[in-house]
């Protein structure tokens, strides 16, 4: 697979003499990644073991996070993969034990799992839909953080990457649900990297604009023509541009980088 064989460098020189690079940015780390069955969640764990973490994966689909599981044991690479639901408490719990009992410790999380809803003006949207997707993009993330943040804390420092959405930081016509449970994901996170980036925990939101993860084949050509028009860079984004950001994030190098939302959107928040 082309893209695999991009994120996981297999022609390297360091992959040619045996093994990963022992220099990799996240060597070693222990992270658990929710969403990990595909799109940005797949990407990320890729990259994420091509960097030489040791994951834990999180899916309500068992296909899908077996089949990330796998390639990442082709490549290399330590993955186990845990069934269940993020809206679920006890789910982020079992996340964070096998984090331990697998690898010892809990390094990175990486809060990526979230769904969306159609399209609707607010007065229109059933409540069952508000309550659904609360309960997954909002409710699932405090109880992800409250489950990851004594296993970060007893492990001495850690790293959070939350993943928002432009509709964090801005309106999404027709989304009021999935807006507001973004908005608060980015205070959630600001909260985080406020309370214990004293105590060696740091807190970022991502915000992907349109990122190509197999959905827009789903658009008619027209109307998929003008969102990549939408873009100033003129493109949509791919899974592995936010990847890497989320690599970088979630690594020592971005050490002093804490509370901050980070769009992937091709310039589209500058327009």
């Amino acid at each position: 697979m082309i893209i695999l064989d991009w994120l996981f460098n297999l022609e390297t020189p360091e992959q040619q003499n045996g093994g990963f690079d022992m220099n990799a940015m996240l060597q070693d780390k222990v992270a658990i990644v929710s969403g990990a069955g595909s799109g940005l969640g797949r990407g990320i764990a890729l990259a994420f073991g091509r960097e030489g973490a040791r994951l834990v994966l999180a899916d309500m689909s068992v296909e899908g996070g077996e089949r990330t599981a796998a390639e990442l044991k082709a490549a290399g690479a330590e993955a186990v993969f845990v069934e269940g639901d993020v809206a679920d408490p006890a789910y982020h719990g079992e996340l964070v034990a096998r984090a331990g009992s697998e690898f010892g410790r809990l390094d990175i999380a990486v809060n990526n799992a979230g769904i969306s809803h159609p399209v609707a003006p607010l007065a229109e949207i059933p409540r069952e839909t508000w309550d659904k997707v609360i309960a997954v993009n909002l409710s699932g993330m405090f109880h992800a953080l409250q489950a990851q943040i004594p296993a970060l804390l007893e492990n001495g420092s850690g790293a959070i990457v939350n993943m928002a959405s432009l509709g964090g930081v801005v309106g999404a016509r027709g989304l009021s649900p999935y807006a507001a449970a973004k908005h608060g994901v980015v205070g959630l996170t600001q909260n985080v990297a406020l309370e214990y980036a004293t105590q060696g925990i740091r807190a970022n939101a991502v915000g992907p604009g349109l990122i190509r993860t197999g959905l827009e084949k789903f658009f008619p050509p027209d109307q998929l023509a003008q969102l990549e028009a939408s873009h100033p860079i003129g493109r949509m984004g791919e899974v592995e541009e936010v990847a890497e950001l989320v690599v970088w994030l979630a690594s020592p190098k971005a050490s002093f980088v804490t509370g901050a939302f980070y769009p992937v959107d091709g310039g589209s928040l500058a327009q």
